[in-house]
């Protein structure tokens, strides 16, 4: 069969995809870039705001006229949270609850399979990440999570905190690495409670990966700042593991973290970043920041904004506040009104362009290891090549001998381009 993948909201959206594209070509299938083609949809949907669940709705409804006859699956948290409500309704053919998401693949194969043995059954499973090209993989490495933050419906979504096996990742890892991925990124519900089921725990996971894996690079996706232990940034001297974390703050003023349920003070988060950042050179703290939360004052509104900007992020993530049936927050008083969260979200963001364009500026004159991962061809201008530094800066350089997609090499950045918020960069030498 050719199946058909397509993922909204989370990065652990995007590793569950990863996961059922190995399934489905393990199992002799066929992954292809568009629903037109497909035999089957399977879309991976988010119920993190009321503006994810109308998207989630839209992508169903999208991918039903794009191709009638393909069978639709859906799972994620729009149907973990009941927004699906019947299937029939939505001209879905399957649906599968995020508890149940381990054994999709196997659920589509025993309501779809193909009468006849597939041709791809007969030769190895060459998976290249959807074919789109992408060098870095994300890798689930948990379920679920053991807080409740007063506006998440995710964690109450996805259930219980489950942890796959040490060993099963490093699997996974070596398959990937082998295949061609340069760069796997960890991501969870709640990556930072890694192992509590399994009397293990994040450092030790890390610590097995550099030890028992030649992956080249390793990323974190979002950790709560509460979950770092100490010495966690010692594992940072191993520069396979890149200086970049993303450590949701949600505000930076404590009354409304203590109306949020947040396990975290805004003098712990500061502590947090300036250990990183002492201990690692150019190391690059980005986060996430929720602009009317019910009751954030004018005051809680100027503090926050205060210590946001001392933090210096080199890039936020700004959501807008948005209730959710099911949630604390959703009934709490004092609901901000949608006027206000505007102006904030505004100025929020004008703020944090100002910090994104310094942190790029200070790069200037560094020279970094690039993970090349496209090249395009701006109207008008010559040929580009773009990539990653290790702490998640995007770089631009021109195209020229040994600059490969997919290779790592040197790269010395002059300047930035302020239109695009990018460092350009010229090669130097490979160092792969």
């Amino acid at each position: 069969m050719n199946i058909h993948l397509k993922a909204l909201g989370c990065r652990l959206n995007e590793a569950e995809l990863e996961n059922w594209a190995r399934e489905f070509n393990a199992a002799g299938h066929r992954i292809v870039n568009t629903a037109i083609d497909a035999d089957v949809t399977v879309l991976n949907t988010c119920a993190v705001t009321t503006e994810a669940v109308k998207k989630s709705r839209k992508l169903i409804n999208r991918s039903r006229r794009a191709n009638p006859a393909a069978k639709l699956v859906v799972s994620g948290c729009f149907v973990s949270t009941g927004e699906s409500g019947d299937a029939t309704e939505l001209g879905v053919d399957l649906l599968v609850d995020n508890r149940e998401k381990g054994k999709l693949v196997e659920s589509v194969l025993t309501h779809w399979q193909s009468p006849t043995m597939p041709e791809g059954a007969t030769t190895p499973a060459e998976y290249s990440l959807f074919e789109r090209n992408r060098q870095r993989a994300f890798i689930k490495i948990q379920d679920g999570c053991r807080y409740r933050c007063s506006y998440c419906i995710v964690t109450i979504a996805r259930g219980a905190e489950t942890s796959r096996s040490v060993q099963e990742i490093i699997d996974e890892v070596k398959a990937l690495h082998q295949s061609g991925v340069q760069e796997v990124v960890l991501t969870g519900v709640h990556v930072g409670g890694y192992g509590s089921d399994i009397n293990s725990n994040l450092m030790l996971l890390v610590q097995a990966i550099l030890a028992d894996t030649d992956i080249p690079r390793v990323r974190f996706a979002s950790v709560e700042p509460w979950d770092l232990g100490d010495g966690f940034f010692r594992l940072f001297e191993n520069p396979r593991l890149l200086p970049h974390m993303h450590l949701p703050l949600q505000s930076g003023t404590d009354s409304v973290l203590r109306r949020m349920s947040r396990r975290c003070h805004t003098a712990d988060f500061e502590q947090l970043v300036l250990q990183a950042k002492a201990a690692v050179p150019n190391f690059n703290v980005t986060t996430d920041i929720i602009v009317g939360f019910p009751g954030e004052s004018e005051l809680e509104w100027q503090q926050s904004l205060d210590f946001i900007d001392r933090m210096s992020f080199g890039h936020i993530h700004i959501f807008s506040y948005s209730a959710r049936t099911g949630t604390k927050a959703a009934n709490m008083p004092e609901q901000v009104d949608e006027a206000v969260k505007r102006s904030r979200s505004a100025e929020l963001h004008e703020l944090a362009r100002r910090h994104q364009l310094a942190n790029l500026r200070r790069s200037v004159g560094q020279t970094h290891a690039v993970l090349w991962e496209k090249v395009s061809r701006p109207p008008g201008k010559p040929a580009e090549i773009s990539g990653y530094t290790p702490n998640y800066l995007r770089v631009c350089a021109p195209v020229s001998a040994g600059l490969e997609v997919n290779r790592i090499s040197s790269c010395r950045l002059t300047d930035i381009d302020d239109a695009r918020s990018i460092a350009l960069g010229s090669a130097t030498s490979l160092n792969d």
